[in-house]
């Protein structure tokens, strides 16, 4: 008898810990789970150049991996977006009064993520836990808001043309295109330091971030055009021509018309010697981020391009993509070494000439390029994988900068829908097809372009 009563007794055990194992389930469902790991910029900013190449090698089977200056990846379409999905829009003055929350589709051309599905988990009775998006904390379609004078009483302004477009609502005349000293405060680090990449502060300390912006104090890093009041010929709009370095340019004889603009924008590896003809000679802003100008420097090299044009005019305009732009402006403007980081240098930075001042460098505020991302350029890719490492092209950040501050614009060098009859660049030496890659979405870009001219704020050199 003693045989039965030890297995009724092991039969027992096992029930018994059966039970508790099904009640430990049970409870670990109720347990509520973070919904999405914390955002990290995928270019860690403490790796050297060639590390950044190899972190941004995906390899995917529709993917191939390309060194460029924009340090992308070859990519086919990506899918469109999913259902609705609400964002934050302010008034069209830009003012600082409540947001109205809107659908997505009220923006025109944007592609919201795809909701997310709720957690169902079965215990005595079905209960759906609903889940917590994650849109707000990422998208941020919040932005700070600061007067910006107007330079100009043009009759025919890009501004005074805005409300009467499809691009009223989407337009936030206010939102600062530029940073500087003053920005750099605890409470505006605390907002910042949740987006990554040149979308906000995350990634950069504080103090290095203070000590870095504390640089740009001058009235000249506040404004994009400092000089104009000192122009003695000014006009009575501020002219701009933004120039790509799209193939479409070669053979276009649009150099002399470039160069006749009151202000004349380049971006990455712009060679102009012995391309005047078509491009022009001229440049008063040169756009990049420390990883274009580097990889720039790196790529083409071979056709001329040895770094940023050294003329009085230029002023330097940083993308700041990591710590190590902040960090390379504050080695340019105070003439010091290099302390940290994959550019550690003995001596000053020499990118930018030997007597660069202060005054010729600028910063493009995390919230303006966020806002360009957001309103203008939001593309499928953040429905995906991929989305941490998008951005607008740096292309597309320095021409709508120039809608945001000129009064015309007429770009140059931009990708076209006939752009497979063009090279890559207008520099190319043999033929070489557009790439494409995944953390810019250059067919959104060229839509938006023809959009743009389309409603008369842009004039895009075509060849059609």
């Amino acid at each position: 008898m003693e045989l039965p009563r030890a297995r009724r007794l092991v039969l027992f055990l096992v029930v018994i810990s059966g039970l508790m194992g099904l009640y430990m389930l049970f409870v670990s469902l109720q347990i509520q789970v973070p919904w999405h790991r914390p955002l990290s910029d995928t270019k860690d900013a403490s790796s050297s150049l060639e590390a950044y190449e190899v972190r941004d090698s995906v390899p995917v089977d529709t993917f191939v991996a390309t060194p460029i200056p924009e340090l992308g990846i070859r990519f086919r379409i990506l899918p469109k977006a999913g259902p609705n999905q609400t964002v934050a829009l302010q008034g069209l003055d830009g003012s600082t009064r409540p947001t109205i929350e809107a659908p997505l589709e009220a923006i025109e051309g944007s592609t919201p993520p795809p909701k997310p599905r709720a957690i169902t988990t079965t215990t005595a009775r079905t209960t759906t836990v609903p889940s917590r998006t994650t849109t707000p904390d990422f998208f941020g379609d919040h932005y700070t808001s600061e007067d910006a004078p107007l330079l100009t009483s043009c009759p025919d302004s890009i501004r005074t043309k805005v409300p009467h477009t499809s691009f009223a609502k989407r337009f936030l005349g206010r939102v600062p295109v530029l940073q500087w000293a003053k920005h750099a405060t605890e409470s505006e680090y605390q907002r910042l330091s949740h987006f990554h990449g040149a979308h906000g502060w995350g990634g950069v300390k504080f103090p290095l971030l203070k000590a870095c912006l504390s640089v740009l104090n001058t009235s000249a890093n506040r404004v994009m055009f400092d000089d104009w009041e000192r122009r003695a010929n000014r006009s009575q709009c501020i002219r701009c021509a933004v120039v790509g370095n799209g193939g479409i340019l070669r053979d276009s004889k649009k150099g002399l018309e470039i160069d006749q603009h009151d202000y004349v924008f380049r971006t990455n590896g712009a060679v102009t010697k012995g391309f005047e003809q078509d491009v022009g000679s001229r440049t008063s802003f040169y756009t990049f981020s420390t990883n274009t100008l580097r990889n720039s420097m790196h790529s083409y090299h071979g056709v001329g391009y040895n770094g940023p044009p050294l003329a009085e005019e230029t002023r330097y305009v940083f993308l700041p993509d990591h710590d190590r732009d902040y960090i390379l402006m504050r080695a340019s403007a105070m003439h010091t070494p290099i302390e940290t980081g994959p550019e550690r240098t003995k001596t000053p930075p020499k990118y930018f000439g030997e007597n660069a001042s202060v005054e010729k460098f600028k910063m493009y505020h995390p919230d303006f390029i966020r806002y360009l991302r957001n309103r203008f350029l939001r593309s499928s890719v953040l429905n995906g994988r991929y989305k941490d490492i998008y951005r607008p092209s740096t292309g597309a950040v320095m021409l709508l900068a120039a809608l945001h501050t000129c009064d015309q614009v007429s770009a140059y060098g931009f990708m076209t829908p006939d752009y497979k009859k063009y090279s890559n660049h207008y520099y190319d030496r043999t033929f070489q097809a557009v790439a494409f890659y995944v953390n810019h979405d250059f067919r959104l870009e060229m839509d938006f372009w023809q959009k743009l001219q389309k409603e008369g704020l842009l004039r895009l050199y075509m060849r059609q």
